[in-house]
């Protein structure tokens, strides 16, 4: 059974997608619905939204391209016709042996993506997927966006009618759409993907809610109730690298870069990175405001 990791951007997705591939039985799959890649090797698919909405109405566009990439069948010919240049092609090699020894292995594919969040129902119910969505604390969330210079396009979600149908309450996001706020539009988005994460778990089998602090504060302890939820053997090996990548300083990673791009992933204190906040006193009491 395919595993999707999600939930929005500096959320932990990477972290914990990595942290299960310690397993060493997923074949690990770095946001394939990212509109910014273009690798039909990987997800042989329209160009999506960034977040993406795929439902009933709209997944005869999605569900053979999904239906591929969870069986780790890897597109060489679309991917050929596509990208050729010299690091394209080292790409294709690295990304088809990835999928197919992961395949001939017995290897379950593991989508790490929070693009995906907002259709985690529907990973859920027609790929049969293990979904499991990270949910970060308001402050450091909007704090992290703001020390990296994010902002988020809501025209993206709007423009959308299929997701704006089935999650209504997203139409109050148009009073941002403009605005040079960045803090408040954070703040916002953060906001709506947790209303949309509340509907989407109360009426969806196989979906499970992590709060991304509590998992780093005890990550031996919450992963290996993580990896019982998906079927995942808890070994003396996993524990060892799940230990390494939690504590210290990136100086020396637990394993190698592998899978199928670079994440944003660093070996580091996950207890202290959980609390941090990159917010005056000011402006996390806006923030705390502005979600409430």
């Amino acid at each position: 059974m395919t595993i999707l990791v999600t939930g929005l951007p500096r959320s932990g997705t990477s972290w914990t997608g990595q942290m299960l591939r310690a397993s060493g039985e997923l074949v690990y799959v770095n946001e394939p619905l990212n509109p910014e890649r273009d690798y039909p090797g990987v997800l042989n698919g329209p160009r999506p939204w960034r977040f993406q909405y795929i439902c009933a109405d709209n997944e005869a566009d999605w569900l053979p391209a999904f239906t591929a990439t969870a069986r780790l069948r890897y597109r060489f010919l679309p991917e050929l016709r596509r990208n050729r240049d010299p690091g394209s092609l080292a790409r294709l090699a690295k990304h088809g042996t990835a999928f197919t020894l992961g395949r001939l292995r017995g290897r379950r594919a593991l989508l790490d993506d929070p693009f995906a969040l907002f259709s985690a129902g529907w990973f859920a119910t027609r790929l049969g997927c293990q979904v499991i969505i990270l949910v970060r604390e308001a402050v450091p969330f909007v704090g992290s966006w703001q020390h990296l210079g994010w902002t988020v396009y809501f025209h993206e979600l709007l423009e959308q009618p299929l997701l704006t149908r089935d999650h209504p309450g997203l139409l109050a996001l148009r009073e941002h759409v403009g605005s040079q706020d960045r803090l408040a539009k954070a703040a916002a988005l953060w906001r709506a993907a947790r209303d949309v994460t509340a509907t989407i778990a109360a009426g969806t089998p196989g979906v499970r809610v992590v709060g991304y602090e509590a998992l780093a504060a005890d990550p031996l302890a919450g992963f290996r109730d993580l990896y019982e939820w998906c079927g995942l053997p808890w070994t003396d090996r996993a524990a060892r690298l799940i230990h390494r990548a939690c504590t210290g300083s990136a100086a020396e990673r637990p394993f190698a870069w592998s899978g199928l791009t670079r994440t944003a992933f660093r070996r580091t204190d996950s207890a202290a990175a959980a609390t941090r906040s990159r917010l005056s006193p000011a402006e996390a009491r806006r923030v705390t405001a502005l979600v409430r």
